[in-house]
């Protein structure tokens, strides 16, 4: 392993010292879906889904109902003001069912078995009371399963992948196509809907593999030869594009593996994630941070991990947390970068051909936009070491910790090694206490 990759036994900034192994699954866990504060779901390849407590790693619930291994999943809070609010979530499967489970009591709400083909995403759309399954075909069902519209039969390959957009909208990556689909209630007062396909966007050359919403006003997908384009949200116009994630011009500082050809895996954005002024992509063995102001790339990890990224998500403070085929889960903390006053550029032989004044504009235009411009860099701060297979992806719970799955079968719950000893000793405290009362109560 290369020096930038490796840490130290003592690492400092990584709190995660402790961690509670969650057995259950009997096949490859791939999904996690946080369902409140405290509580999680798990599903994979075995079509098992298990409730979880996060903060005690106790299942909660085993829910049995599939068939085949889980293809998406999607936490969903009811709001029907009749009812008590629920939270439920939605589970799709290979067998070409979805099921609506209740997390509460962990019963089955409803099922459907009427799809041609699997559904292969899920997404809420929390203000309409809706939901959308995405497959050969984009249906729209409201709480109860009830179908209340669908597209035409898209394609074979079908929707892999949805985003919510403003005004009823929704992305769907189907292949190398964007396509903008619209939903508007009916007006005749039933509760009918309608879906309308409203525009298809061409520009990418590869298949679509990830999509992300950033704002109200600007989403972003990627593709498996490692095109990342923002989007306008509102007209779906091309703000800006990066398709040079693997060019050693976006790191000037690492030096790169001589290569005869970039093969597809290794440029391939397996996840986007994003705040507000930064989208975080996942290509091939890399992370890169693409600065949404600037249209840059403003720092990067060529080699990050040893095997593909498969999830990166940005913490609360300036760390992002990735993960990999190679089983590892790392650390990362974007610093500041200090820079070096800028050369001035030397005289005399561009002097003679009349070149001096245009160099020193250009130099002194160049310095200001370096002292302008701060320059970040990744720094590795923790490795967290657990899993013997590749990790599917994780979800952070603050103060609770972290929780990955695995290929291993494995949940694993990473821990704030100080923050457990605190409280178990704040609970061994407060029982030696309750003992002290009780005697002298005798």
């Amino acid at each position: 392993k290369s020096s930038v990759q490796t840490i130290g036994e003592e690492q400092i900034q990584n709190p995660y010292t402790e961690l509670l192994v969650l057995k259950g699954h009997r096949d490859i866990a791939r999904f996690l879906v946080q369902i409140d504060d405290y509580r999680f779901a798990s599903a994979g390849d075995d079509g098992i889904i298990f409730l979880w407590n996060a903060q005690t790693g106790e299942k909660l619930y085993e829910l049995h109902g599939h068939t085949h291994k889980i293809t998406a999943i999607a936490p969903f809070s009811s709001s029907d003001v009749t009812e008590e609010k629920m939270n439920l979530i939605i589970t799709a499967s290979a067998d070409r069912t979805v099921i609506v489970w209740d997390c509460t009591s962990g019963r089955q709400v409803q099922k459907v078995s009427c799809f041609h083909s699997t559904v292969k995403c899920l997404t809420v759309l929390q203000r309409l009371n809706v939901w959308l399954s995405g497959g050969s075909d984009l249906c729209v069902w409201n709480q109860k399963l009830d179908l209340l519209c669908k597209t035409s039969h898209l394609t074979d390959a079908g929707i892999s992948a949805l985003v919510e957009l403003p005004k009823n909208c929704v992305a769907a990556a189907v292949g190398k196509e964007l396509i903008i689909f619209r939903l508007s209630a009916s007006n005749n007062g039933s509760e009918g809907w309608n879906i309308l396909e409203v525009k298809r966007l061409v520009d990418h050359q590869d298949n679509i593999s990830s999509l992300v919403s950033v704002n109200d006003l600007t989403f972003v997908t990627g593709s498996h030869i490692g095109e990342l384009i923002v989007w306008d949200a509102l007209d779906w116009t091309k703000q800006a594009s990066e398709c040079n994630f693997w060019d050693s011009s976006v790191c000037p500082d690492v030096q790169p593996e001589i290569k005869l050809s970039q093969s597809p895996h290794e440029t391939s954005v397996q996840h986007l994630t994003s705040d507000e002024e930064c989208v975080f992509a996942a290509v091939g063995k890399g992370i890169y941070v693409y600065n949404l102001q600037m249209k840059r790339v403003i720092a990067c990890q060529r080699t990050a991990h040893d095997s593909s990224v498969l999830h990166i998500e940005k913490l609360p403070n300036r760390q992002l947390i990735s993960c990999s085929e190679d089983g590892s889960v790392r650390i990362w903390e974007l610093r500041e970068k200090q820079q070096l006053p800028a050369e001035p550029v030397p005289t005399g032989f561009f002097n003679m051909w009349g070149f001096g004044r245009t160099n020193k504009q250009a130099n002194q235009a160049a310095k200001k936009m370096q002292e302008n411009t701060p320059v970040y860099f990744l720094e590795l701060v923790g490795d967290l070491i657990g899993h013997s297979s590749a990790v599917q992806m994780f979800l952070y719970f603050g103060e609770l910790g972290l929780a990955t799955c695995s290929a291993d079968h494995l949940i694993i719950l990473w821990k704030d090694g100080e923050r457990e000893s605190s409280l178990r000793s704040l609970t061994l405290f407060k029982k030696l206490a309750q003992n002290g009362d009780l005697q002298l109560k005798l």
